[in-house]
Formats: structure tokens, sequence, C-alpha cells
């Protein structure tokens, strides 16, 4: 028998309680718990059992269930896409998409969202507690793919009820989690967009990863992985990871803009290493503030899961095979100065999209924000998303708000 607790209810708002490691076996937001009878075959081989899906849902499921939209996070988000975070106290890592009468617009659409799996806010991963062993996995927790990421949101979309989504929909590492929803299950997807992503790592962004990892590792206090047991943590490394990490979410155009060669508060060169300028001061403050939300083993992992991610390669080679005749209709988006996932990545997975026979449309957002556009305010991102959106429920009968027939 699975568990679940609140279901089909979005968590109350409650006052953050500092890092997020209470957060990976107790989490406050709903959560399915599945027993070590039905255990989740990975990849890898590993079957892991048992296993914890923690999620967050937003609106109202129609009668026909119908109008259910899942969105897949990047790397770094989780389930809190529009309610407060329980560990930062600040809004939802997708707020300006999400909510009545925003493009993803709760009064007409049911929205899930999940930890992926190898999280570290309530889904199974590196810092939840081993049954085996009764402290932290930490690296005895398996390694995961995205596909792995994939079949745990299956399973809880089994037993949410819901036999079909509206659409599927992510950015970057989540635009990984559409592809990988639209290929493996595409009489369950009615419509995907994958925005700001690729079909496969790069050799470049496995090198950046390769860097934040080697970073983590090297920060004394990572102790092999076992840190929690310990009562320690590897904030230096995890934070110079971070640093790293989101240079590459902005473009050159957006640090000039934001930071230039501006000094933080002094008016000359200190002629030491402090932060003299205000993007050193910056990205210091960044990696700061993620050390308290994340967890460094779960860096690890979703960080390999990436760079393992290859789709054309479950299918010979070819990415217009894992979408031949597929019945999903697809809007593949990118942004004109995203160096990380640039347009070409998106072209790529257009052009066996129409070469499997997809139903597809390409939008390129002119924006200087790099690849991060997707999570800011772009008001031709947010009207492609509402049309697109908008075109599918209409596609399939369902009405304007979560109270018609569909």
């Amino acid at each position: 028998m699975f568990e679940i607790t609140n279901p089909l209810k979005s968590i109350s708002r409650r006052q953050p309680r500092g890092a997020p490691s209470g957060e990976a076996d107790n989490p406050q937001s709903p959560v399915l718990r599945l027993p070590e009878t039905e255990a989740l075959a990975l990849d890898s081989g590993v079957s892991l059992a048992p296993l914890q899906i923690a999620y967050q849902t937003y609106g109202t499921l129609n009668a026909a269930r119908s109008n259910a939209i899942l969105l897949c996070h990047a790397l770094t988000g989780d389930q809190h896409v529009a309610n407060t975070h329980p560990v930062t106290g600040k809004k939802g890592w997708w707020a300006t998409m999400v909510g009545p009468g925003k493009p993803i617009d709760t009064n007409r659409y049911f929205v899930i969202a999940t930890n992926v799996l190898g999280g570290c806010m309530g889904t199974t991963g590196p810092a939840a507690t081993n049954p085996a062993t009764g402290r932290a996995y930490g690296l005895d927790f398996p390694v995961v793919t995205i596909r792995d990421m994939v079949r745990a949101q299956a399973l809880l979309l089994d037993n949410l009820g819901i036999e079909q989504l509206l659409c599927v929909a992510g950015g970057s590492m989540g635009g990984m989690q559409v592809l990988q929803w639209a290929a493996s299950y595409p009489e369950r997807v009615f419509a995907a967009m994958p925005i700001a992503t690729a079909s496969r790592h790069s050799s470049q962004n496995i090198a950046f990863h390769e860097v934040g990892r080697q970073a983590i590792m090297a920060d004394p206090n990572w102790r092999g992985g076992r840190y929690l047991d310990e009562g320690v943590s590897p904030t230096k490394g995890l934070a110079v990871a971070r640093m790293a990490a989101h240079i590459t979410y902005l473009s050159e155009q957006a640090l000039q803009n934001k930071f230039g060669r501006n000094l933080q508060n002094r008016d000359a060169h200190t002629f030491s290493f402090d932060a003299d300028f205000q993007v050193e001061n910056y990205l210091r403050y960044q990696g700061s503030s993620f050390v308290d939300r994340f967890d460094a083993n779960s860096y690890l992992y979703v960080t390999r899961a990436c760079d393992y991610f290859d789709l054309a390669a479950d299918y010979d080679g070819s990415l217009a095979r894992a979408f031949q005749n597929t019945p999903t209709r697809f809007c593949v988006i990118s942004f004109t100065s995203d160096w990380l996932y640039p347009t070409s990545a998106s072209r790529a997975i257009v052009h066996a999209l129409n070469a499997g026979g997809a139903s597809v449309s390409f939008v390129e957002i002119q924006s200087d924000k790099g690849h991060d556009a997707f999570l800011l305010e772009e008001p031709d991102f947010h009207a492609t998303t509402r049309g697109f959106l908008s075109a599918a429920a209409e596609a399939r009968g369902i009405g304007h708000s979560a109270t018609e027939a569909a």
C-alpha cells in the first residue's frame, strides 16, 4: 500500500526553518510514500525502495482529470513553484508564471510540481535517511538519471489518478525531463514545452559541472560524503560550485548592464582580495545564500544526471526516433543570449521533431538576460506560454475555469 499525505492540496505557508536537512525526510509539502515492495528500477540496475516523492499542487483538478500540467524544475529548483519557500521564505521559483490569471493560470489548470529524485526537499535522495543504516544515504545513494526522475514522477501521477497530462513544461534540466517524458510516455503527454534546454549535455556543460563537483569534494568538511553524520557541512565548496554555475546562467551583457566594473561600497581599489567589485560581491552572496537551502551531495547527483542525459543515444543515435509518430504537440522555446543551452540546441530538437512527424512550433525569444531568462519577467515568453497552453486546452475541450466540464 502507498501513502499520500495531503493529496491534491497545496501546503499552508509556514515560516522558514533553516537548513534543508530536515526537509529531506519530512518536507513541508505533500508526499507520496511507496513501500519496499514497490521498488523503482533505476537505469544503473539498482532497485530503490522505499521511495518518497515530495510534490506541490496549485489550482483544481477538473472532473475529467484532463487539466493537469506537470512542471519540471531546473537543477537547483524544487516543488515550491508558486508558494512561499519553507526554507528561504522567498517566493517560489516560477511565481511570475504560475497563479490565478498568470500564463499558467491556476483558475484553469491543475499544476503539479515534484522535487526530483536525488533532490533534497523531500524526494528520496542522498540527504534522506537510509532505512538499512538509520543514517543519511550519502554516497550510498545510487546514481540517478533524468529518465529515473521521470519514472518517479510517473509513479506519482499514477497514484494521483492522472492518466494523461495536458502539458509537461520546464526549463534547463526541467526541459530535459520534458523531452524524456515525451519520449518515454508519449500517450500520457498531450502537449510538451521544453524551454532553454538540449537533448544532450555538451562537453562544455559537463566541464562546468565537474568544476562544481570538485569544489565540493575538495572541501575538508565534505568528509567523503558523510558530512551529515559528522555534523559539518561543505559550505565553502558548495558556495564556490554555485558561484561558478551562476556565471553560466547569465549573459555577458546582463552582467555588464547590472554591474559593469562598479566598485562595491568603496571609492577605490583596496589592493586586497576583498570583494572590490559589485559582481564579486554578488557572486559571493549567491554562493552563501545557496548553501542554506541545498544539500551538497544532491548537487553532485543532479549535475551527474544532467551529464548522462543524451536522448538520441537511447535510440541508436537518432533523436528523431525518440519522437517517431508521437501524438504530442510541442512548443520549443529558446533565448537569444543563452550560451549554456543555445538556440542551436533547441533547433536540433525541432529538426528531430519535424523528422519524426511531430506537431511542433519553435519560438526564439529576444533577450539579453541569458539562460535565466525563463525565470524572469519576459513578456514575449509569457505570451508564448499562455497562447500555447490555451490552444492545447481548447483542443482538448477544457473550459476557461477548472469547474467547467471538459
